[in-house]
């Protein structure tokens, strides 16, 4: 039977391993799929998720044949579990690195499209000048909190403003509108941005991502996109393969032979910044990967093919 709301404080704080299979079954819905990620046995997973209930004294999920359905109350734990989490990895890698300086685990940052075509690529020499470093990266569109130590290092595409935060401004990233060959052809090449309204564009599915394009006189309308996807790897797929035009990095767009399509119209430069907790600046190695990055970042950002930021529309009056 659910458990009623308890009375009584909870006079003892429950055991981490208990949270830790709390967050796994919110994320996956199912004992099994939790055990999995766990590790663990789907048994052990549901007796935690009982005992932590049993401590808490409250109804954490609602359970059916189909599996187990957060409630209200445990959705409102999901941040604080999650801090928790953050807190324990962040635990464990720093303690991973105390015994010897060059040896441990970084957590590092970027988004999706820049960690790939960017970041990735160049920690490869970074593995061979340090062999005992581990390196977790995460991709996300999302800005991981680097003050909670969700990351050690972030690669960001705007200015950080937190005062606990060391950054470094390395340059800036530039991207454009490109097109594929086998798109082109047969097709008049558009000379102005409104000629993109005849064409078939490439751009994102949520109306927030949208609406940032006004600001480089892209369409914010979804209609005005032939392909719509949120992901910047899925947008650079599309237009790669010729489905029309879109806006990609500079760097994979030349790797790739594909067209640049009005390069005085738009060409947009983002500037780029590493950051990490100014906390980590003793730990020897993140400081060994926060300058190799700098050093590496920098010479990208000088080579990528940014002349100039793109106009803005006027709007209509």
């Amino acid at each position: 039977m659910p458990l009623e709301r308890s009375e009584r404080a909870v006079t003892r704080t429950p055991a981490w391993e208990l949270y830790r299979s709390f967050l796994a079954v919110v994320r996956h819905g199912t004992l099994s799929a939790a055990a999995r990620e766990l590790s663990l046995t789907q048994p052990t997973v549901g007796r935690h998720v009982d005992a932590l209930e049993r401590e808490l004294g409250i109804a954490l999920f609602t359970r059916s044949p189909s599996g187990l359905t957060p409630t209200g109350t445990a959705l409102d734990l999901v941040p604080h579990a999650e801090n928790m989490a953050s807190a324990a990895e962040a635990f464990v890698r720093t303690a991973s690195g105390q015994m010897e300086d060059e040896v441990g685990s970084i957590r590092l940052t970027a988004s999706e499209l820049v960690g790939i075509e960017v970041v990735i690529p160049m920690l490869a020499d970074f593995r061979k000048a340090h062999p005992r470093i581990a390196i977790e990266v995460v991709l996300s569109t999302r800005a991981e909190d680097l003050l909670r130590r969700e990351a050690d290092i972030a690669v960001r595409l705007f200015r950080p403003t937190q005062a606990s935060l060391l950054a470094r401004r390395v340059g800036a990233i530039g991207i454009g509108l490109y097109a594929h060959p086998s798109y082109l052809e047969g097709r008049t090449k558009p000379r102005r941005l409104e000629d993109l309204q005849t064409h078939a564009l490439v751009g994102f599915d949520s109306e927030v991502f949208l609406r940032r394009g006004e600001r480089y006189a892209l369409p914010t309308s979804r209609d005005d996109y032939a392909l719509r996807c949120d992901s910047y790897l899925g947008q650079y797929a599309a237009v790669r393969n010729g489905f029309g035009i879109g806006v990609c990095l500079h760097a994979p767009a030349r790797r790739d032979a594909l067209v640049r399509v009005l390069p005085r119209e738009f060409d947009v430069g983002f500037e780029a910044w590493l950051v990490m907790h100014e906390d980590l600046k003793t730990s020897r190695r993140v400081r060994l990967l926060y300058e190799f990055l700098a050093e590496q970042l920098a010479d990208y950002a000088a080579t990528d093919g940014r002349t100039r930021t793109a106009p803005t529309r006027k709007k209509e009056k």
